[in-house]
Order: C-alpha cells, then structure tokens, then sequence
C-alpha cells in the first residue's frame, strides 16, 4: 500500500496508540473526580496540554481541548467575535479558508457583521499587504490559515498578523494551523496569534480531538455549556485517552520536525520532477509546504484517477476530503485554469513515504493517462 493522503488523515503513530490505551484502560477515571484515578487522569490532561504549549512556544497560553479542528475554528471565531464584536462590527478572513472557517464567516454576516474577504491576487498569491490593508480600526477579527490544505500554498501570517497587532492590538487575530502544526515551525509569537487551531488526526494522532490555543488574557465566549470542565471554556468530560495520545503525538513528532521536513521535501522535489516528465501538470507553487503536492492529469477526471490508482492500492486525493469531492471553488481563487480543476489530484506526504512510492506512483498514473477516458 501507498498513502498519499495525508493532508486528509493519518496513521494514527504507535506513541498516540499506546496513549489512548494507557488513557482507557489504566488512568480511566474521570479527570473531574477527586480520588486517584481522576487525579492520574487529569495529569494526563495536564501533561498534554504542556507538550502543545511547548511545541507552540508559549507555555503562558493555554489549551482547550475540542473534537477537532472544525470545532476549534467555530469556537475561536465565534467565541472571539461575540467578546470582542460589541462594538466593532468588521472581520476579516480570506477566500481560500477551510469550510469550517468560511462557513462560520457566513453565519457572521448573517448575524449582522460586516465581512471582508481576501482575495489571491492574479498571480494566485496573498501577499502581507493585502492582510495588513484589509484591516481598519472597526475590525475585531481576522481568520486566515497557515497552509492551505488544497495547494499548500503558505499565507505569509508570520509577516501580516504582527504588523496588523502593531496598529490594531484590539483586533483579534486566528490562524487555521492544521496542515502547519507539526510539518513547519509553529511560533504562536512569530505568528502573532491570538488565537489558533489544531487537529489530532492531521499529526498521526486519533480523529475526534483537536485544540485550540489562546495566548495569555484573551477571552472568548463558549460554544459548549455545562458542567464547566476545562476552565468553563468548552463543558463536557474531557475525553482523556484521545487528549493523551494527541500529547504523546507531539511530544513524538516535536524533536523531529526538521528531519522529516528534509525528507518530505526531497520526495516532494523528486515527485516534482517524475510527474513533470509523465505529462502532468504541477500546480502547487515551489515555496508551498511539501507535505502537500497539487498536480493535474489533463483531460482526465479526477475521480477517474483516484479509483484507477486506488485499484493498485495506491491512495491519494481529488481534492480536499472535507469537500467530499464537490468541485472546488479554492483552485479557482489560486487562478488555476479552469480546463485543470476538473483533474486534480492532491498527493499529501508523511515522513514514511520514499522515491520508490513515486516511482510506483508515476508509473500507475502515466498507464492511466494512456488508457483512461478523457474528458469531453
């Protein structure tokens, strides 16, 4: 089997697995009781919440622990907005922003507030100035990714959110961290970051938790209400095995990013050059993160790839996998031309994959575009 579909989930690593298993069957209890087995588990709570901390650089945030990215994204925007959106009512995202951030921007808009979106620009880039002029004194929040899971593409947050706190440090900001958190160098104060999303299953750890970061002193309103776990900010019993294998997943991964980032853009280049060579078409830029390679198949459905590489056990995306295969409107706002978007084809790559992967790759797919029915 080859897995090249990693932007969309991961195996889950042996550190997570033997995590969630410690968390189920030996510190069991619930992280809210008093005796023993709720102190053990909240230790283990503890221990997870550090391990991110550490690995975003700031060990005065703090963490809360989600379902996911999804949830995580809603409840920064949301929560964000409602605290600091009283009086000023403008916020800002991008056109190129995973589901879960565009559609909380709609909800916004149809609560009253003024949305500003960020477009690429003609040659399918947002640049620093274009996040930084977008915006004013009346905006509360901003919202824009890291990487985006469609291309790769890097938004220069590191560049426009410092300089955006510099004139406005009222106006909160959040990044959708998920395809950078354990690939590239996360600094939530490089990033300058109010605010920012993570997601387990994206860094080898189990589906069904995620984080969300918050530096020192900023509020949000909960999205979740009961019992008031995790400093009344997101109520219900916190779902220690799952929280623990994410903690044992990046204190696994943190030590190791630079290697497997050398890696990872060494099959990426090779990649590069392989698929070049067959006739398919590279879109994703040379300075996008090479964990995420987009190429298109021309006159090919990208559904037709997909099952003719999947019958050779070779598993890749025709697009985000959130999307659940609609027709994507993010390549577009890249300026992809409208004759590829029908044939793409996300590869997404973890430090287990090799040049014989490729070689596999190019060789099933250069088959496919002889043999495939093209579109008309």
């Amino acid at each position: 089997m080859i897995y090249l579909d990693n932007a969309a989930t991961t195996k889950v690593m042996p550190e997570a697995a033997d995590g969630v298993i410690a968390g189920m069957t030996e510190s069991f209890g619930n992280p809210s009781s008093m005796h023993k087995l709720g102190v053990n588990a909240e230790r283990l709570v503890s221990f997870s919440q550090r391990k991110l901390l550490s690995a975003l650089g700031d060990s005065s945030g703090r963490i809360i622990f989600t379902s996911g990215a999804t949830e995580s994204n809603n409840t920064a925007i949301f929560g964000l907005a409602e605290i600091y959106g009283r009086r000023k009512k403008r916020v800002v995202t991008t056109s190129v922003e995973h589901p879960s951030v565009a559609k909380a921007f709609e909800r916004l808009a149809e609560m009253g507030y003024e949305v500003a979106t960020v477009h690429p620009n003609e040659q399918g880039e947002i640049t620093e100035d274009m996040l930084v002029k977008a915006v004013d004194s009346n905006t509360c929040l901003i919202s824009a990714m890291l990487v985006n899971n469609e291309t790769g593409y890097i938004l220069p947050i590191d560049k426009a959110f410092p300089k955006i706190k510099k004139l406005y440090p009222d106006c909160m900001t959040h990044c959708d961290c998920v395809q950078g958190f354990e690939k590239l160098h996360v600094s939530v104060k490089k990033l300058g970051c109010d605010a920012l999303s993570l997601s387990g299953h994206k860094i080898y750890a189990p589906k069904g938790i995620g984080a969300l970061y918050l530096k020192s002193g900023v509020r949000i309103k909960p999205l979740m209400l009961g019992g008031g776990q995790q400093n009344a900010l997101r109520s219900g019993t916190e779902p220690v095995p799952l929280i623990y294998g994410m903690g044992r997943a990046v204190e696994a991964l943190d030590p190791t990013i630079d290697e497997r980032l050398a890696h990872v853009r060494e099959i990426n280049a090779y990649a590069r050059n392989a698929l070049a060579q067959i006739g398919a078409v590279v879109l994703s830029s040379p300075k996008a993160s090479p964990y995420i390679l987009s190429i298109a198949v021309p006159e090919i459905k990208s559904e037709t790839v997909l099952h003719h590489l999947e019958a050779s056990q070779i598993y890749v995306s025709s697009g985000s996998a959130c999307s659940k295969g609609k027709k994507s409107g993010v390549l577009a706002e890249f300026k992809v031309s409208e004759k590829y978007i029908d044939s793409v084809i996300r590869l997404s790559f973890s430090y287990e994959n090799n040049k014989e992967d490729i070689d596999l790759l190019a060789a099933k797919l250069k088959d496919g575009m002889d043999s495939l029915a093209k579109i008309k």
